[in-house]
């Protein structure tokens, strides 16, 4: 899941080989990803899943990441430090958003649809195997190429989290396994959230203690 292992640094562009491939996948798995996020808040909020829901958060935590990517491929520390923030504050509130569902959803809510919850978990599931398919080339290349492919292989496996969560809905017509599949989901997103957040914050501090220690001129990023 994202809030595992999609906390990456961008490489330096000379440290990349084939860019002009990866940039092109890295477009292709950013949209795979944000059409994923729609689909799945579409299909969680019609089945009542709360762990399509929160499996919603995490496309949308990847498609940030490969957005970030791609956008300051080659911009200054700082800068990848302010989009970490940004996904750091969206990751904690969807996940503020999926808990705090599941815990009205124990008091007044029903039992989410088995069979949507089945069908769009394998869909994701196909999306994110495509996706670390079209990585594994690169997964031998610097830390932040293998951790974009393991990203992906890992978000397969939460996955595969939802679609058992259907069969459990489906075995006993409880919304029980779906409610523990998504607040694990959730609570995941939040420690992942703020995990960026702090390496975000240090970042920042580090870039300007850098800028006020030197004498030269200079431009801030």
């Amino acid at each position: 899941m994202s809030a595992h292992c999609c906390d990456h640094d961008t490489p330096k562009v000379d440290a990349i080989v084939n860019l002009p491939r990866y940039r092109k996948i890295l477009w292709i798995a950013l949209i795979v990803n944000a059409v994923m996020f729609f689909i799945e808040i579409g299909a969680g909020v019609q089945a009542g899943s709360l762990s399509l829901l929160a499996d919603a958060v995490d496309f949308a935590g990847d498609a940030l990441n490969y957005a970030v990517s791609l956008a300051v491929l080659a911009s200054a520390l700082a800068w990848r430090a302010r989009a970490a923030m940004l996904k750091a504050v969206s990751m904690m509130g969807f996940g503020l958003y999926v808990l705090g569902a599941a815990v009205w959803s124990v008091l007044y809510g029903g039992v989410p649809q088995a069979t949507t919850m089945g069908a769009v978990a394998l869909l994701a599931l196909v999306a994110n195997v495509a996706v670390a398919w079209m990585l594994y080339a690169f997964r031998e290349g610097d830390a932040n190429m293998r951790s974009v492919w393991l990203c992906s292989r890992n978000d397969a496996i939460g996955n595969v989290a939802v679609f058992m969560a259907a069969l459990g809905v489906f075995g006993t017509g409880s919304a029980w396994p779906d409610l523990a599949v998504a607040s694990l989901m959730a609570a995941l997103a939040l420690h992942g959230g703020w995990t960026v957040m702090r390496q975000a914050r240090g970042e920042l501090g580090a870039d300007a203690a850098k800028y006020a220690g030197s004498s030269e001129p200079h431009e801030r990023p």
